[in-house]
């Protein structure tokens, strides 16, 4: 390099001899001498041109919405990405197909203030649903992305209040079992840095409905499915509860994802690798998770 760097010396002070006498000139030829020659031998940073397998590199970093499922049958969804989370809302049933976010260590730990202002999605199609629609139906509006796990933004704790967001569901399920899971959920988040959520309800064939001017599906159960990286690889597991009030052990929930795909119709964390998607979802590690024993 310094060798280098004598040469272009010297090539400058060459060039600004031979033209001597018109100064400026022989500074301009000696500038755009010495850039060429520059450009020419001087290697080039290394940081400026990122290497292939850099690239590569990156991009695969930047590809981080393994929550996202994708629908298996024909029914309808408009897809609607907020803050915190990502939707697939129902225009039939009135209810989300299903909700997926990613939770990290970090969001667990904000302090926004729970908001409860339940209203309608501004960017649903159609005719949105309000939460006149649930009064006196006997069903809690519940949430699928829980407020508490949207503490850390002032948008995202009012997004998760969005109607698209909402399924009626059984209080005793929603303030118990449910919430427990939701509890263990950002204990995971904290423990493991960062876990990957999609949940929602399923939905039976002659599904009852709430509501008098806009008819909401009531669900049958509801779902919720779980992945995160490992030392070695990924792991997952899924957990199903019916819609109706009970107290139990929440590994009594426990199901492989796969199982819980074939219940819903629904691809999970279909943007992994298909062998690491395969591995994760047709097996229970439970030494993967930690898990309440009650």
């Amino acid at each position: 390099m310094q060798f280098l760097l004598y040469f272009c010396a010297q090539f400058l002070f060459s060039v600004m001899k031979k033209h001597r006498s018109h100064l400026l000139e022989g500074l301009l030829a000696a500038g755009i001498a010495l850039a060429t020659l520059c450009y020419f031998v001087l290697p080039h940073s290394a940081a400026a041109r990122p290497t292939p397998s850099e690239t590569i590199s990156t991009t695969a970093e930047q590809t981080t919405d393994y929550e996202l499922p994708r629908l298996t049958d024909d029914r309808p969804e408009q897809l609607i990405r907020h803050l915190g989370y990502t939707v697939s809302y129902n225009p039939n049933w009135l209810i989300p197909n299903w909700v997926a976010y990613e939770l990290t260590d970090s969001e667990t730990g904000g302090e926004m203030e729970r908001t409860n202002k339940f209203v309608p999605d501004p960017l649903v199609e159609g005719d949105p649903v309000v939460t006149a629609d649930y009064k006196n139906s006997g069903y809690d509006r519940g949430h699928m992305a829980p407020a508490a796990d949207m503490k850390w933004s002032e948008q995202a704790m009012r997004e998760s209040f969005y109607m698209t967001n909402i399924c009626p569901q059984n209080h005793n399920n929603n303030a118990g079992d449910w919430k427990a899971l939701e509890e263990l959920a950002r204990d995971w988040a904290h423990r493991y840095g960062s876990i990957y959520i999609a949940c929602g309800p399923i939905v039976a064939p002659d599904y009852p409905t709430i509501g008098t001017t806009r008819r909401i599906a009531v669900p049958e159960r509801f779902y919720k499915v779980f992945l995160r990286p490992t030392d070695t690889g990924w792991t997952a597991i899924g957990f199903v509860m019916d819609n109706r009030a009970g107290s139990r052990p929440l590994m009594t929930y426990m199901q492989t994802v796969d199982e819980v795909e074939s219940l819903t119709g629904i691809d999970f964390f279909y943007l992994l690798p298909d062998s690491l998607e395969a591995q994760a979802e047709s097996t229970l590690t439970l030494d993967d998770w930690l898990l309440p024993r009650r």
